[in-house]
């Protein structure tokens, strides 16, 4: 596979920024909203056969047949293209930290060197992956199988924790780096920015928790580190049945604590309607990891804590968007009242124990 010709790709970018997109930096959370997690895509800029037929012929993808618009989403224009040879994914990028695209092309050609079922881009016959199309960043993915699971199954989520822990793996020799923007430092700094909008009950409960995690973080070393995908909910996700297709939309994509990405797939694949832990996905799914990454004894005491903090972490982001910063287009946001249940729940009733790791 050709690989990301970095200095290329950044040129391109820097060409972009130059002459198509806004100086101004967005806020992630007017752009990042999807049924579950933080990011979908969507069509704001459209686009005629025409010009993505011509578009498709810098690369060797075959020759245009049809054209079809994603709708729903917040801050993508997404489109379904056929060609003669294939399904792809066109997106355009509308809104967002342009500057880290690169990181973005790099982390998944990365990811689908290693044989992890995510989409790598698809590069032009010059090697080059990001593009410009109707003034706006592009990139051109391949169209994995299969559909979002609305309510996974011990087998979906046997096969999640598997490729999870497989990806770790793998990222922890990634050589990109782009700090986690959703960890302990923003909850410490954005929580203040909700406290006015909460009842005094939850304004205590959730200053007391960032005091929690800040006290329990400091008594240990630096967890594991690598890749992480970072909004890994089930409609990032794609499965044909038991067997996972893919693994979708990287931009919330970074670098930092493996546990941290662990953390939020549970809190999502593992929880019950009242916010509780479902014994059976999380043993499944935490198995599954295991087998592939064993949990060091550090990642073990942090567990728990770990659960809490990226619970508070999606309550706030959606406190955010209904209070502070309310989406770019006429859309609903999310209920963050979710995540104050998982929050609360874990708060209750604490981790289930870890499974243990087969010899």
């Amino acid at each position: 596979m050709i690989r990301v010709a970095q200095a290329a790709c950044r040129a391109k970018l820097d060409s972009l920024i130059t002459t198509t997109l806004p100086t101004e930096r967005p806020s992630r959370y007017n752009n990042g909203l999807s049924n579950l997690g933080e990011t979908l895509m969507a069509v704001f800029t459209p686009l005629s056969d025409a010009q993505v037929a011509a578009f498709l012929e810098k690369f060797d993808v075959g020759s245009f047949v049809s054209l079809k618009g994603v709708a729903s989403g917040t801050e993508n224009s997404t489109f379904f293209v056929t060609t003669d040879r294939r399904e792809l994914v066109l997106t355009l990028f509308e809104q967002g930290e342009h500057a880290e695209l690169p990181f973005f092309v790099e982390l998944l050609d990365y990811l689908d060197e290693h044989r992890l079922p995510v989409p790598g881009t698809i590069h032009d016959r010059e090697g080059i992956a990001l593009h410009s199309l109707e003034g706006k960043p592009a990139l051109l993915f391949p169209r994995l199988p299969g559909r979002h699971p609305e309510a996974p199954n011990v087998a979906q989520c046997h096969a999640l924790g598997d490729t999870l822990g497989r990806l770790h793996v793998v990222s922890k020799r990634f050589p990109g780096h782009r700090p986690n923007p959703r960890d302990l430092n923003w909850l410490q700094v954005m929580h203040h920015k909700v406290l006015s909008y909460l009842s005094p009950a939850d304004q205590t409960l959730m200053k007391d928790e960032v005091d929690d995690f800040e006290s329990a973080f400091m008594r240990h070393g630096e967890l594991p580190q690598g890749a992480l995908h970072g909004d890994l909910f089930r409609d990032n996700t794609l499965f044909e049945g038991d067997q996972l297709g893919g693994i979708i939309d990287f931009y919330n994509g970074c670098t930092g604590d493996l546990l941290f990405d662990l953390a939020i797939v549970i809190n999502d694949w593992a929880s019950n309607d009242d916010g509780t832990l479902n014994a059976e996905r999380y043993n499944t799914l935490l198995g599954a990891y295991q087998a592939r990454r064993p949990l060091t004894e550090d990642e073990r005491e942090l567990w728990p804590t770990m659960l809490r903090m990226t619970a508070l972490r999606y309550w706030l982001s959606r406190l955010l968007v209904v209070y502070v910063d309310p989406p770019a287009h006429d859309l609903t946001p999310h209920d963050p009242e979710r995540f104050r249940t998982i929050l609360t729940a874990r708060i209750a009733h604490g981790a289930l124990p870890l499974p243990e790791v087969s010899a």
